[in-house]
């Protein structure tokens, strides 16, 4: 529940539901409390660093919260149930009571409120007076999950109270009475106290038997004096809490100092065990003050962040740079470190999805990663090279060779973690089988897209023979074996499959999974001949896995007989055998709405299968990936066919119309698609993100403003650089790293000038250009 359409004829219009500020282009908050929004503020104002991930609910309880945290990888499976992120013991947790009074939001009179995440360094702050009956008081919240330490997270309250003495009484603990929409990963816990002041949890998950200890750490400070105060210990089943309390005379400031650190058994860097190592890591920070520890955090995120992902947009307004500074943030601070692990399609910001990972990686985020953070990026596709252990099983177990990757990822050895069963069915009211497991299998040529593209992009070739290649080749096997042979036709074809439209579940000759293996064998036929040629070792040491002759030949052969669809008389390119035959309704209101699937509201899904209605970006996702093989007349006159057809009701869809339309000249839509991109999250629907942001959506945000405006693509083995920015903006600059060089690009309406650290080929308007170490290029528009 998402889409928020907007047309506004290249005019910004840009709506959020979150404040920001016209002189600060890193932060968003609320400047009014509002608690009915709690779960939308909770998922934008997430923190993370790729290993702990930490929803921003409040440090004071409420109804309708939704208190999650997170550690990258730590997936279980309940009985019965889909393998899922579970949601760990509550850390961030806070009970103030003022001379026996519960501080809520909900109770006495606020003012002065503001609460905002710094997108710089991610912290979140929080001020505001309070006044129940007589008492009047100033809180200040702050608290941050480090980057410089993926451990730890540390959380700081200032209370005055500033109209009389009063008794300042606080609870502060781990809560392990945490589920995933009732679902208990954890069994009970062992609780205990350490020298007195350390508390600590141990817990593991069920089913995975992954070990966790949470071990917190308290300092309070009265007037900047340090209080030597020892807790008093209140354990419940599931929780462990400290209770402090503290007398304050009027205007004297108590500092309250949360420390906090998460270990896992799956750490790579854990030392001793996961009791020790939470409670020597907590010891060695918590001597450190809140602004020393924020500083080193900060300066990770500068240092070897930002300094790397440069965009930076003038415009009429500064929402645009706001968008792109969100996205930019939360996709860094989902990132895992460790190459074992992946984004899921909410990240670690809620338990939409369960924390699986799609297609989206490939195709949507790896490209903010590799030309920004190539490391990440090859992280990333590590993950999928793992994951050729559960690939394999997964097409052994469909009756193929190769292998085929999983619609939804968990951990990397698993074979599929996609649920089985979804909704009911508005006509039948019996809960509708989930297919996109078995048949949405285009996944498996967008992993051995995403690896070429990072290949080219990169010229990684330690990466390329060690792991790149033979993830292609394996990907390109499962589709020799997939396709099935149509005697009548004399063809190969691809039956009962679901492509990017899932609004189709059984098509045929989808457009873009025949392309996408079409290209998948021909590339693996390409990479076998190659390395014949130019690298027998390599070449011997793939052979010794997969036999690359019988491969060879196979490839060739199949690639060659497979029936892609291609251009009719009209220039359209069939989505499938029987699209253009469906019934065509107008679906203008649907595209209008402010909802998300409203149009389920009218038909079902079997309905809407023989209907020329598409979900997202098909064919047109399609032209984009593969634009060199396509004419300008085929791709405006499927812009033409498939753009007035399409609902947008996955927030994939927005970029990559946007980036197409952009190429097209169609310069005004390309605004208003990119304005709809950034407000899937950020936008004024109040419940677009509660269960969670969209991560693609938010690299597709990146992706529209350097890709599509900035114009950067590759170009077969080239970078091609050709922008044009929005009429309402005055300049876009922004840097890249293509195969290791580091480009800085500043593109106005006139022309555009690149500067870069090494030397670099790129092409503009068909013409190659030869850039040396350092020296600037301009060029007109």
């Amino acid at each position: 529940m998402f889409k928020q359409i907007i047309q506004t004829k290249g005019v910004s219009k840009m709506l959020f539901g979150i404040d920001t500020r016209n002189d600060d282009d890193w932060w968003i908050g609320v400047k009014a409390p509002d608690i009915r929004h709690l779960s939308k503020y909770e998922s934008l104002m997430f923190q993370g660093n790729g290993y702990l991930g930490i929803r921003g609910a409040l440090e004071e309880r409420y109804l309708n919260e939704k208190r999650d945290m997170f550690v990258m990888g730590s997936f279980d499976k309940f009985q019965d149930e889909a393998t899922e992120l579970p949601n760990l013991p509550d850390i961030v947790n806070m009970e103030i009571q003022v001379d026996g009074k519960l501080l809520s939001l909900n109770h006495g009179i606020v003012t002065n409120y503001s609460r905002g995440l710094n997108l710089k360094n991610g912290e979140i702050v929080r001020s505001f007076d309070w006044q129940i009956e007589d008492i009047k008081l100033h809180f200040k919240f702050r608290r941050f999950v480090s980057m410089a330490d993926c451990h730890l997270f540390v959380s700081k309250v200032e209370v005055t109270p500033l109209n009389r003495n009063i008794r300042l009484q606080i609870k502060s603990g781990i809560d392990g009475q945490q589920t995933n929409f009732g679902t208990q990963h954890f069994v009970e816990s062992t609780k205990r106290l350490f020298n007195a002041r350390f508390v600590q949890m141990q817990t593991h998950t069920q089913q995975s038997q992954v070990k966790f200890a949470l071990t917190e750490y308290h300092r309070l400070f009265l007037d900047e004096e340090e209080l030597s105060l020892n807790p008093h210990l209140e354990i419940n089943r599931r929780q462990i809490f400290a209770n402090y309390s503290v007398d304050l005379v009027k205007n004297q400031e108590l500092v309250f100092i949360k420390y906090a650190t998460v270990f896992s058994s799956t750490d790579k860097d854990l030392q001793k065990n996961v009791s020790e190592d939470s409670l020597i890591e907590l010891k060695q920070v918590g001597r450190m003050d809140y602004q020393e520890l924020l500083r080193q955090s900060s300066q990770v995120w500068d240092e070897t962040i930002w300094n790397d992902c440069l965009v930076e947009i003038s415009a009429h307004n500064n929402k645009p740079q706001i968008a792109v500074n969100f996205a930019r943030y939360q996709l860094l601070a989902n990132m895992p470190h460790d190459f074992g692990m992946n984004i899921g399609a909410k990240g670690m910001t809620g338990e939409g999805y369960k924390g699986h990972a799609f297609w989206d990686t490939e195709i949507f985020m790896l490209p903010f990663f590799m030309f920004n953070i190539p490391q990440f990026a090859q992280n990333l596709l590590i993950y999928r090279y793992l994951g050729l252990i559960g690939a394999k099983r997964k097409a052994h177990q469909g009756g193929y060779q190769g292998a085929q990757y999983p619609w939804e990822a968990a951990m990397p050895t698993d074979a599929e973690s996609a649920p089985l069963w979804g909704n009911a069915d508005i006509i039948t009211g019996e809960p509708m089988k989930i297919l996109s497991g078995s048949t949405e299998q285009h996944v498996t040529g967008d992993v051995a897209f995403g690896v070429t593209q990072y290949l080219k992009a990169t010229n990684d070739q330690t990466f390329a023979k060690r792991m790149g290649y033979e993830i292609i080749l394996q990907c390109a096997k499962f589709w020799a074996s997939r396709i099935t042979w149509n005697n009548e036709k004399n063809r190969y074809e691809i039956t009962d499959v679901i492509g990017p439209d899932e609004y189709k579940e059984h098509a045929s000759n989808d457009a873009f999974t025949n392309y996408m293996a079409h290209w998948c064998m021909k590339q693996g036929a390409e990479i076998i001949s190659d390395l014949r040629q130019n690298d027998l070792r390599t070449y011997e040491k793939l052979n010794k896995k997969i036999n690359l002759e019988k491969l060879f030949r196979s490839l060739i052969l199949k690639s060659a007989m497979l029936y892609v669809p291609a251009p009719n008389a009209d220039s359209v390119i069939p989505q499938d055998d029987d699209y253009l035959s469906y019934k065509k309704i107008n679906i203008d209101k649907y595209k209008k709405t402010n909802k998300n699937f409203d149009i389920f509201k009218d038909f079902d899904l079997k309905q809407l299968d023989k209907l020329q209605v598409t979900k997202q970006a098909d064919v047109l996702l399609l032209l984009l990936l593969f634009e060199d093989d396509f004419s300008k007349e085929v791709l405006d006159k499927n812009w033409d066919y498939y753009e007035p057809k399409t609902t947008h009701d996955s927030s994939l869809s927005f970029s990559s119309h946007a980036i197409l339309a952009n190429d097209l000249g169609l310069y005004n839509r390309a605004f208003d698609y990119f304005e709809n991109s950034c407000q899937i999250d950020l936008g004024k629907n109040m419940d677009s993100s509660i269960m969670g942001l969209h991560m693609a959506g938010l690299a597709g945000v990146w992706k529209v403003v350097v890709e599509g405006f900035g114009g950067v693509r590759i170009d077969h083995d080239n970078l091609r650089i050709q922008p044009h920015i929005p009429k309402t903006w005055n300049y876009l600059r922004y840097s890249i790293i293509w195969q290791t060089k580091k480009l800085n690009i500043l593109v106005t309406h006139r022309h555009f000038s690149i500067v870069a650290d090494g030397r670099v080929k790129f092409i503009h308007q068909k013409r190659i250009y030869q850039l040396e170490p350092d020296e600037r290029l301009t060029i007109e528009l």
